[in-house]
């Protein structure tokens, strides 16, 4: 038996050892992977999640499970996220913003937008303002003019820190209104929201509109906050128009981001697993069976990539950090 000079031997043993571990970089997932969903069951968040999770699995070729586990406006699932180890098994799928923004803003959040790799906002929406039916008031003026004069009277459902929040405490800071006038009551979930103004037990809501459609025959639609009158709901006034008889304006703040996010050291740690997962949830999301769930279940279904992806995390930080002190 020829004998391998010892140089040559520990050469041909590293050999072997970086060769493993390219392979084992390139079959990267070996096992399930688990996607956390930081609101409850059955609401926007969760049902983007489950989307993504149905239709990423086959490409990556391994199941993926979604835990929801709601709490702080997402702030739970996002630390617990931050926790865990970066090989890529424990990704952050969920409405991204602005819960992670208002959270390192206003309730000092353990982590900051830098701990997270952006994989795609999904689902951008856009908020609608709609009342109980028997409210008594048929505008968003006449609503707020209510608030302003019946202090405690009434009252709204949100999701903490999300858009519909920060959007109850601009249009009081724009009218002038003390926010002790409006009783807040949070959920934990836009589905659990929704059904508190569809059934009463609130006067009304502000929150995503693009999943608003299943209740608004038990519910009175005031306003979109958009900049211009939307698709499908042509008759409900934007927000400043709706307005208009106060003279007043409010500035444009966009709902709830929904996506896909890792921690950002797996994007460093591993880039042919980051690329990997970026390319997999592409070619998904381009299926054409895909697009009709995400269709069909009135879901958002964009591709906008981890570089515009981040740029737009970034920019609602910005916005959100401007109007930090409003309704405070």
């Amino acid at each position: 038996m020829v004998q391998l000079p010892r140089r040559n031997l520990l050469a041909a043993g590293g050999g072997l050892a970086l060769a493993g571990t390219a392979q084992a970089q390139a079959a990267w997932p070996v096992r399930p992977i688990t996607f956390i969903c930081g609101f409850g069951p059955g609401g926007s968040a969760d049902r983007t999640a489950r989307g993504i999770a149905q239709f990423l699995a086959p490409e990556l070729g391994q199941p993926i499970t979604v835990v929801n586990r709601p709490g702080a406006g997402g702030q739970v699932a996002a630390a617990f996220v931050r926790t865990q180890p970066d090989d890529g098994y424990t990704m952050l799928a969920t409405a991204m913003s602005p819960y992670m923004q208002t959270s390192i803003i206003h309730t000092r959040a353990p982590y900051t937008l830098d701990d997270f790799a952006f994989v795609n906002a999904q689902w951008s929406d856009w908020e609608l303002i709609a009342a109980k039916r028997d409210i008594g008031v048929d505008s968003l003026a006449a609503l707020m003019a209510s608030i302003r004069d019946n202090p405690g009277r009434h009252s709204v459902s949100v999701v903490p820190s999300s858009g519909g929040q920060l959007n109850v405490y601009i249009l009081l800071d724009a009218l002038q209104i003390p926010a002790r006038n409006l009783r807040i009551v949070t959920y934990d979930s836009g589905a659990a929201a929704r059904a508190a103004a569809a059934g009463g037990q609130v006067d009304f809501t502000i929150l995503g509109g693009d999943g608003s459609a299943g209740i608004r025959e038990l519910v009175r639609p005031l306003a979109v906050i958009h900049d211009r009158r939307v698709e499908g709901w042509e008759d409900v006034p934007t927000v400043n128009e709706a307005l208009r008889p106060l003279n007043v304006e409010v500035p444009i703040l966009s709902g709830s981001i929904r996506g896909l996010a890792t921690r950002a050291s797996f994007r460093t740690s591993h880039p042919d697993r980051w690329q990997k997962l970026v390319s997999a949830y592409e070619a998904a999301l381009a299926k054409p069976e895909a697009q009709a769930h995400f269709r069909t279940n009135r879901i958002g279904a964009d591709w906008v990539g981890p570089e515009r992806t981040t740029q737009i995390m970034r920019q609602t930080f910005e916005i959100i950090e401007r109007y930090k002190d409003v309704g405070r």
